[in-house]
């Protein structure tokens, strides 16, 4: 058996069938151990490190880094027994298959051997790569003249100039039909003044290209004495930026379009006083419980959405259309949307509603913790019920998001701002946000989702009340 192992990348889960390679951890001739993290992995779900499968040396990296990498491909080679000497090169014998689809190339029209098309030594074809069988015998291909050498039909005896004879300028090119060139191109002459009819096409059947365009105006052609009287912009790939779709972007893409055009979304709206809500969270600060707990606003909000998942379970549930049956989840896999830099991804935390208000605050803080640094898993992203995106970080007042797949519904959280506010008949400066539910209009029908919605808020409007109340 050989001491020379090829690491195939891994599924890394649900099925992916590629990851982009981010970056190498190891070299070439590095001593690694057992488990080991060797290379970092861009799938569509998230950015994972992956461990070594064995201990030894790494004598081969197979892609560098960006190189996008089909599940069950080798991706790095690791001598296991680095202390038996040298490697001898493993030479194996060919199969039957591989010999009986090599076909040796005929005597005649045969080309030098080794030469591409050619017959090979030991009766094999070389092609473009390395020496290996062809579907058909290797003949050499027709040569194709050049165009100063094409033939030229003779209609009539050639006359030859005299010694004497001044040389004579061929004459300006006269067309027999229109123009040929495209909308853009005859603007941009138009902008230049440079006259289509003079100028000699090099495009497709003789068609007028912005590059003859732009010569004929720099006096590569005859042209109407015109000057432009100001710089032409130049719109071009010299002036864009092209970004490959990918990884966690690509995954969003596919799901954002299949959400939007499968489940019938519906947004409602809910403009909230949260005054109380800010007043509560400085009581929890203070508390010694949540000391060392980053303490947000996004905490309170995730309470009330469990609180009244609690009082209207159908909106925790799925559609079905394999069993044509409406799931109702009985656990709550809370997502938060989360923004990275390598796109927009939804973690979860599992089985939320069982967590107290500290467990709750220190799931959120790991898991926001964990996809700012890149690192988290398929894992964590698998299995949401419900979904929150806090869009007031930005500065933004709501929105109507989509849902993700497999999830009814999912809250848009604005930005909380001081606001003129009629409170106790008074108008007064409160602290106001506007909630955005969007849910699946095929379970949830407007009065549910009304009355989620509204005990979101009434729990945001008076936290400490609600849950003496609700629990």
């Amino acid at each position: 058996m050989s001491r020379i192992k090829e690491f195939n990348l891994p599924d890394l889960g649900e099925g992916l069938t590629e990851g982009e390679i981010l970056a190498w951890l190891v070299k070439v001739g590095d001593t690694i151990e057992l488990n080991q993290p060797i290379v970092e992995v861009e799938t569509a779900k998230a950015a994972v490190e992956i461990p070594a499968k064995w201990a030894g040396v790494v004598t081969k990296i197979h892609h560098e880094a960006g190189i996008t990498v089909e599940v069950g491909r080798p991706i790095i080679s690791i001598d296991t027994d680095p202390g038996a000497g040298p490697v001898s090169p493993d030479v194996p014998a060919p199969s039957a298959e591989s010999l009986a689809a090599v076909e040796v190339a005929p005597a005649e029209g045969a080309v030098e051997p080794g030469m591409i098309g050619g017959p090979a030594p030991g009766g094999r074809t070389a092609v473009l790569v390395g020496y290996g069988p062809r579907e058909a015998s290797a003949k050499r291909r027709p040569r194709i003249s050049t165009p100063s050498a094409a033939p030229v039909a003779v209609t009539a005896p050639a006359v030859v100039a005299a010694p004497s004879a001044p040389a004579v300028p061929p004459p300006a090119p006269v067309r027999s039909g229109p123009v040929l060139a495209k909308p853009p191109v005859r603007k941009l002459a138009r902008d230049l003044g440079v006259d289509l009819a003079v100028i000699n096409g090099t495009g497709p059947l003789g068609s007028v290209t912005r590059e003859d365009v732009h010569q004929a105006a720099a006096g590569g052609a005859e042209q109407p004495a015109t000057v432009p009287t100001a710089p032409v912009a130049v719109f071009d790939a010299s002036r864009e930026q092209r970004i490959p779709i990918k990884g966690v972007r690509k995954l969003t893409a596919e799901n954002m379009v299949a959400s939007a055009f499968t489940a019938p979304h519906v947004t409602e709206f809910l403009t909230v006083d949260v005054t109380r809500s800010m007043k509560a969270l400085e009581k929890l600060k203070a508390r010694r419980e949540f000391a060392e707990l980053r303490i947000s606003p996004l905490l309170l909000v995730a309470k009330a959405v469990l609180l009244a998942v609690e009082r209207h379970p159908m909106v925790n549930s799925a559609w079905s259309a394999a069993t044509n049956e409406i799931v109702v989840k009985e656990y709550v896999n809370l997502g938060i949307a989360a923004a990275t830099e390598r796109g927009l991804i939804v973690p979860n935390v599992k089985d939320a509603g069982r967590l107290s208000l500290r467990e709750l605050a220190e799931a959120l803080n790991g898991l926001v913790r964990t996809a700012k640094a890149g690192k988290t898993s398929p894992a964590d992203m698998a299995h949401g019920t419900l979904s929150i995106t806090n869009v007031g970080v930005f500065g933004i007042d709501t929105g109507t998001p989509i849902l993700p797949p497999g999830e009814s519904a999912i809250l848009a959280f604005g930005a909380i701002r001081p606001t003129p506010w009629v409170h106790k008949g008074k108008i007064k400066v409160r602290q106001v946000t506007t909630l955005g539910l969007s849910f699946d209009h095929r379970i949830i029908d407007g009065e549910l989702g009304s009355k989620f919605l509204r005990d979101i808020g009434d729990f945001l409007g008076d936290p400490e009340a609600a849950i003496l109340a609700w629990t």
